[in-house]
């Protein structure tokens, strides 16, 4: 396959070049727009570091950085405006990102962004290789300084005080196991801390960590690969969390922490992220501790140290990546994923009572409805930085019975990588890095000093307490602790100076309101879309400052099924009303629980809130006070504060709370703006979570050749497993577009409720691969696995031989050298390849940056170096050469200057390169032309 070579400057993404035709000499140069597709008119030159190459259904677009892109958690992406456009291919060197386009419509020039987690990576003033570490937009204006939030009164009882028993830590390493889609054996390799001497069986908890580097040398240097090549180890990133492990031991549980450095090196092609692959591994090792639960004298002797284990008590705790790997660990343990995408088959003699969530990804937006968690936001995460995992608790919303509890805890001043220590600088044994970026001005916020930025070990002391106390309320039953993760607004003195907000949905909450379509709102409010492009839609305007998690991207912009309510007054008084379809109860529930965001840095918000039964009776409630999180915008902090006021009043005023039919919220702040994301009866405890027989849903990827002629009808494979029917949204791209489109679907066992198919086309011409690509969400009673697949057909032709002939090689100065490059057949997708210029022979004069036009160097190159060097001495890349799809045949032209200047005649030399599919370079032909003295 011929490719460019490697990622040059923008400009020089379209070299001067002509399709061959009567009277063609040689293209001009042309900067060239961003898409050259006759349906679309898009005007600009590519920003720096971006270069497209192709036309049509061949057009890849390509996007350098100055320096490599650090391995991390969050997936780096490419968008046009709020529109994602793809997830591109990383080259070896963590440099160059390429995405192939299908022809379809990418849009204006100055919209492309990269984004990762929700921080853009090709603007701002240090880029992503500076100081190692990837960096944002430029700060548009200087933030107000940050305030620190008011200590919360301490909760009575606090898990992240040490336990009495006596703990032992060890190592085991076992035979490394096969998962499906990774060609290289993933370790099994863990550190178990446990308690000494504890009665009984003790409950298990599982760590797996994220997605980091995984090798380094003694000379400080890290890669991604896997297995560690010669003078490189593994990073030991599961010895992280030992501060976590050795808490909870002392608490009496047996704790293991598992290496996923096998994943780690070889996610980057997994569709999923590798979220199957993570789950396969979680729950090699439960199987394993469920042996040596059965026949102790088979365990290794980390094990044997410790207390046995009780595999019926089973926390999991994942951190990043590893967050959705223990996700769907739990997921697959409740219904089994598809055979031929797993790497764990035996029965599951476990269960998985509740999940810990630290920063994580969400890349399928499928949280499990019916395992309680507790999802922690660190508030200055520079990798997963629009704290996409907020969907583990607004993704169940009305998916289950809603009884587990599911919890997002909300720690101002926490980055991502500290709660790792083995990722800590001053802590870690391999070269480690804050993932929150810097740049010449000092976030108030998050750059480490500021008063609500954490230290390593105030966060590391954080994390543990709040696991701890996921574990004591999930696994030990203990509701003491349910204030400190319910919203309820309690502390944990040994999580100080820490201040930790939480907020929750689930257990012994009714749903009061839900905003969808449905619900009418009158008064100075509307509904709102979280994902839609269109400002008058978006709750937040698309290209504004700072970001909710709330309204973390998917795969499709607009996402229907996703709306909140906004709310902007400028006087107080006016009440906003908001009426769902039909009335609902709140009997039994001792208060209304709201989640309002309002904007960061804003104090003092109060709104009164009142609602309306059926027969036209009104209550007051009470008055709530909203305060805006710390945030910049360079951090996620338009997050819901939960407030609750009591329905006492109601009751008293005679309303009919099994008949709600409004809420009506009053601004008496004077100007200000307010999100009303749900409400919902509430009342103290934490119910007995029994998980529901749901119908299940895996998208799969059929691969299938293109054929030689004819047509064939495909269709995307859809897996429906369990019981029940449930509903589900259903999102298909189309292939010359790239438009989505969604529908809701029901789904059985045994329906045919998802039906996409797909006509492939055979010929004989060599194209590109063309897919079908489908996307699946829970709607109600339903659960997603694998959410993403499709039909791809497989170009199954050769590609054309190049041949490469002069034009007018022999030229006077101020004339263009011209060559012709000529495919044996042409091609249904662009032809593309570089161009990279070789020192002449000895004793030769070479053609030099003086000697060509300067607007063409600065078109292709960026820039015409001063002072001159020999074209072959420019260290700029290669030039970009393509033969548009259809022809067979293109020009490419070298324009030289003339000057007053007697000298020897001038040389040129130069090579096509192309690549192969596994992205090695194949030298092409050379070839040179001559340039002699006009006078």
């Amino acid at each position: 396959m011929i490719r460019v070579t490697r990622a040059v400057t923008a400009a020089a993404a379209l070299l001067a070049l002509a399709a061959a035709s009567p009277g063609a000499a040689h293209a001009q140069p042309d900067p060239g727009p961003l898409s050259r597709t006759n349906q679309a008119k898009e005007d600009g030159n590519l920003p720096e570091g971006w270069r497209l190459t192709g036309e049509g259904a061949g057009t890849e677009l390509i996007w350098t950085s100055p320096g490599p892109v650090p391995m991390g958690d969050a997936r780096v992406e490419f968008y046009a405006g709020d529109r994602l456009l793809g997830r591109p291919e990383a080259t070896p060197d963590g440099r160059a990102y390429r995405l192939k386009t299908d022809g379809a419509r990418i849009g204006p020039a100055a919209e492309l962004r990269v984004m990762a987690g929700g921080r853009r990576l090709d603007a701002g003033a240090n880029a992503p290789g500076d100081a190692g570490r990837l960096s944002p937009s430029a700060p548009r204006e200087t933030p107000p300084s940050a305030r620190l939030e008011p200590q919360l009164p301490a909760n009575p009882v606090d898990p992240g005080v040490s336990g009495a028993h006596r703990t032992v830590t060890g190592e085991y390493t076992l035979p490394s196991v096969r998962l499906p889609g990774f060609a290289a054996p993933v370790e099994m390799r863990a550190t178990v801390v446990g308690p000494v001497g504890a009665p009984g069986k003790r409950p298990l908890a599982l760590f797996l960590h994220g997605r980091h580097a995984t090798c380094f040398s003694a000379a400080g240097e890290v890669t991604g690969e896997w297995p560690c090549t010669a003078g490189t180890k593994p990073i030991p990133s599961h010895q992280g969390y030992l501060r976590a492990q050795k808490l909870l031991a002392s608490q009496g549980y047996v704790t293991v922490s598992i290496a996923a450095n096998g994943i780690n090196g070889q996610d980057h092609a997994a569709e999923d992220g590798g979220a199957q692959a993570r789950s396969s591994l979680v729950r090699q090792h439960l199987a394993r501790w469920a042996d040596w639960a059965a026949k102790p004298k088979g365990a290794p002797a980390a094990v044997r140290a410790t207390s046995p284990a009780d595999l019926s008590r089973v926390l999991l705790v994942g951190h990043s990546r590893g967050g959705e790997g223990v996700n769907r660990a739990a997921l697959d343990s409740l219904s089994r994923p598809p055979a031929d995408q797993d790497g764990y088959r035996g029965p599951v003699r476990w269960t998985i009572r509740g999940n810990v969530l630290i920063g994580p990804t969400v890349f399928g937006q499928n949280p499990v409805p019916d395992v309680p968690s507790a999802t922690l936001l660190p508030g200055c995460d520079g990798d997963v930085s629009d704290l996409q995992g907020q969907i583990y608790v607004d993704g169940t919303r009305g998916v289950s019975r809603g009884t587990a509890l599911h919890s997002a805890v909300y720690m101002i001043g926490a980055n991502h990588n500290f709660f790792n220590s083995e990722w800590t600088p001053g802590q870690a044994k391999a070269p480690a890095d804050d993932d929150f970026w810097s740049d010449e001005t000092p976030d108030p916020v998050c750059t480490p000093g500021a008063k609500t930025r954490l230290t390593a070990t105030q966060q590391q002391a954080a994390g543990a307490t709040y696991i701890a106390a996921a574990a004591r309320l999930f696994v030990a039953g203990d509701d003491r602790v349910r204030p400190l993760l319910d919203g309820t607004g309690r502390r944990a003195p040994s999580a100080d100076p820490a201040r930790v907000l939480t907020h929750a949905v689930g257990a012994h909450r009714t749903p009061a309101l839900l905003p969808d379509p449905s619900v009418t709102v009158t008064g100075g409010g509307r509904l709102c879309a979280q994902i839609d492009p269109d400002p008058a839609r978006a709750c937040l305007p698309p290209d504004g400052v700072g970001q909710s998690p709330h309204f973390a991207s998917w795969e499709a912009s607009p996402e229907p099924g996703r709306d909140a309510i906004a709310l902007n007054w400028s006087r107080a008084g006016g009440a906003v009303t908001v009426r769902p379809a039909r009335p609902v109860s709140l009997a039994g529930s001792e208060a209304l629980a709201l989640r309002v965001i309002v904007p960061p840095n804003s104090t003092g918000t109060e709104l009164d809130v009142a609602v309306v039964d059926a027969s036209g009776r009104r209550a007051g409630l009470g008055r709530a006070r909203v305060d805006g999180l710390p945030g910049t915008e360079r951090t996620a902090s338009y997050w819901g504060r939960e407030i609750r006021v009591p329905l006492s009043a109601a009751a008293r005023a005679g309303l009919d709370l099994k008949r709600v039919k409004a809420l009506e919220l009053t601004p008496r702040t004077g100007s200000g703006r307010a999100w009303l994301m749900d409400a919902w009866g509430w009342r103290p405890g934490t119910p007995a979570v029994r998980a529901a027989a749901l119908p299940r849903v895996d998208i799969g990827r059929l691969t299938v050749d293109e054929g030689d002629s004819g047509t064939r009808t495909y269709r995307v494979p859809v897996r429906v497993s369990g019981q029940g029917s449930g509903q589900v949204r259903v999102f298909v791209t189309q292939p010359d577009t790239g438009e989505v489109t969604s529908r809701t679907v029901t789904v059985r066992q045994g329906s045919g409720g998802i039906d996409v198919p797909f006509t492939v086309r055979g010929n004989t011409r060599y194209g590109n691969d063309v897919s079908r690509e489908v996307f699946v969400k829970a709607v109600r009673g339903a659960v997603v696995g694998s959410h993403r697949g499709g039909v791809t057909a497989r170009n199954d032709d050769a590609m054309p031989a190049v041949t490469v002939t002069p034009v007018a090689a022999d030229v006077t100065e101020g004339k263009p050298l011209t060559w012709r490059l000529t495919l044996s057949e042409a091609a249904d997708a662009d032809i593309s390849a570089g161009v990279e210029f070789l020192p002449v022979a000895a004793g030769r004069s070479e053609l030099s940056t003086a000697d060509v036009d300067r607007a063409w160097l600065e078109g292709n190159f960026g820039e015409a170096p001063e002072p001159a060097v020999p074209l072959s001495a420019m260290d700029m890349g290669a030039l970009s050469v393509y033969v548009p799809a259809g022809e067979t045949a293109v020009e490419v032209s070298v324009p030289t200057v003339a000057d007053a200047a007697r000298e020897p005649a001038e040389s040129l030399r130069a090579r096509l390169i192309t690549y192969d599919e596994s992205w090695e370079t194949v030298p092409g032909p050379e070839f040179t032309g001559t340039v002699r003295d006009a006078s």
